[in-house]
Parts: structure tokens; sequence; C-alpha cells
């Protein structure tokens, strides 16, 4: 991008889902339609180079004048510097005061896990270890299960086919699709069809709002929920410390179905982002980035017992 378009740029403000955004107008041409500092013209006939010292020293007033005005540039240039140092000293004093307060507030400790914390934080971990297998006969039921409860009244397809792309697999063999999803994300498909079969049918055929011309591959779009879930609760590590991940943890307590509810919600979500924004393919990781911000500022809400207290419960259908 060139200079003159850096300088050109507008800066506009916008409220999209509770949080600021900023964009850019940016002109279609990159050349500036008038000179920045002025016309030429203003210097007269002669370029301001070609001014010689001669000229500015005609006299022996003006001699004088620079000779004073010299020694108080030096004089200024000094007490800049001076003033400076004062100023770098005392914000790397208060830096260091400041950065000591808030490492004091921010300290966050986890509280200990109860039995059934620990047992079900376990068994959750246990599952998002399994990767999917292909070959393994109970991988390739559960995806006939997938494709069963999606098509209910169409015929069952081999697991390769094409067919498999209406769906939103990306290739006729929806195995190469997992990848870091593993066998869990596979599993919250299912949850997510069995438990709220009117959301699922709406997101799988676009039901809702004004679709895009290019919208996102449904069942791609899962795994990557999945995947985004574990990491924002941090659940790949022995025990969850961030904010979302303890409360993630206070709500398993009292529903062990906790993530894969979690799962549903995050996938509602992320549809009614991507309505709002108007998005497309190539704006789906900007969408699912703002969907975990949203879903992390309601885990954060102080008045969050159980899955069904978060605002975005009320998306789902059954």
């Amino acid at each position: 991008m060139s200079y003159s378009t850096t300088l050109r740029r507008r800066l506009h403000h916008g409220d999209v889902d509770g949080r600021r955004r900023e964009h850019y107008d940016t002109p279609s041409s990159d050349t500036l339609s008038e000179p920045l500092l002025g016309n030429d013209r203003d210097y007269g006939d002669r370029h301001p180079e070609q001014y010689t010292l001669d000229d500015l020293l005609d006299d022996e007033g003006k001699k004088v004048q620079l000779h004073w005005s010299f020694i108080f540039s030096q004089l200024l240039a000094h007490w800049a510097q001076w003033l400076a140092n004062i100023v770098i000293g005392s914000r790397s004093l208060l830096g260091r005061f400041v950065n000591l307060s808030s490492a004091q507030q921010t300290q966050f400790f986890a509280p200990p896990l109860s039995p059934l914390q620990e047992e079900r934080l376990g068994k959750l971990q246990s599952r998002l270890q399994v990767p999917f297998d292909g070959n393994r006969i109970e991988h390739q039921d559960a995806l006939k299960r997938l494709w069963r409860l999606a098509f209910p009244n169409r015929e069952l397809p081999p697991l390769k086919s094409e067919l498999w792309k209406e769906m939103g697999w990306q290739g006729t063999d929806p195995s190469t699709d997992f990848r870091g999803g593993g066998y869990i994300s596979l599993e919250n498909l299912i949850y997510f069809a069995e438990k709220y079969p009117e959301s699922f049918q709406c997101l799988l055929h676009k039901l809702d709002g004004r679709r895009a011309e290019w919208e996102y591959p449904f069942a791609v779009a899962g795994i990557n929920i999945s995947f985004m879930l574990a990491q924002m609760l941090d659940l790949q590590s022995g025990k969850p410390s961030s904010t979302v991940g303890v409360r993630f943890l206070e709500l398993l307590a009292g529903d062990e179905m906790a993530f894969d509810n979690l799962y549903c919600i995050a996938f509602q979500m992320m549809d009614a982002q991507w309505l709002a924004k108007r998005a497309s393919y190539m704006e789906f990781n900007e969408v699912l980035k703002s969907t975990k911000a949203q879903l992390e500022r309601e885990l954060e809400l102080e008045d969050i017992s159980s899955i069904k207290d978060l605002p975005a419960y009320n998306l789902l259908r059954r």
C-alpha cells in the first residue's frame, strides 16, 4: 500500500455483536488529486535548495539574529533531552508499579475440583484424545447414524460417495475432514441432531435468514467448533485454569453433557453471527473468532449456574 493511500484512509467505527469494530474506506486510486504540502509556486521561481547562505546573511543584523537563534535552539534541544530523560525514568518507575498492581489484581487461582468434577473432566478429556479412525467399525457406524439423522428419508450412501458433500464434507470421504477435531466432533454432531433436531436441520439446510452465495460447509464447520471449544475451555491442560475454563467446570458438575450442550449453543450462535455479518465462505474464521468472543462473554456472566442460563441458549430449537 502506498504512503499516499495510508494518509487518505478514513477510519469508521461500528458496534457489531456488542463489540466495537473498525473498518476503512480506501479510495480506488493510489494517487493524490492535489499536493499534500501546497503548490510549487509558493516558492517563487527558485526551489528552496537553490537559496545560498549568503542570500540569508545579506546583512549583519541577520547574522546576529541567526547566531542567537542557533544558541536558543541548542538550549531548547538540551532542555528537551533533559525533560525526556525525566519522563522516561518516571514512566519506567510508574510502569513497574502498575505492572505489579495489575499482576496482583489479575492473579487467578482455580478452586480445587470436587470428586464429581474430576470424574467428569477425566471422561471428557479421554473423549478428546480419541482420533477419528475410518477403519473402526464403531466410527463407521457413527457416520452412518449421522447420515440417517440428517437425511431420514434418504438411502444411506457408501462411506465414500459424492453424496456426503451434501452434508458439508469437503470430499467424498468424510474421514479425511476430521484432522484435529477427533471422534468427539462426530459425537457432537450426532448429539446436536438428536437433542435439538429442529436447529440441526435449519443449520444443515440453511433455512434461516438471507444466505450467502458461498455458504460454510455444515459438517466441517461443526468439526471446527469442537476444536475451538476445546481450546477455549483449556481442556487440553491437566486442569483448566482460565476464567471460562473454571466456569465450565462448574457447569460440568451440574451437567455431564455440558460440553455437548455448549457445542450446540456455539453452532447456533455461529450461524447467527454469520447472518448478522452477511459473511461468505472466506470469512468463516473471522465469524468463528467472534463466536468464541461472544461465548466467552456469556460464560463470564455472574448469574450463570447452568448451560440453560446462557443467553444464547434461547436460540436453540428442539
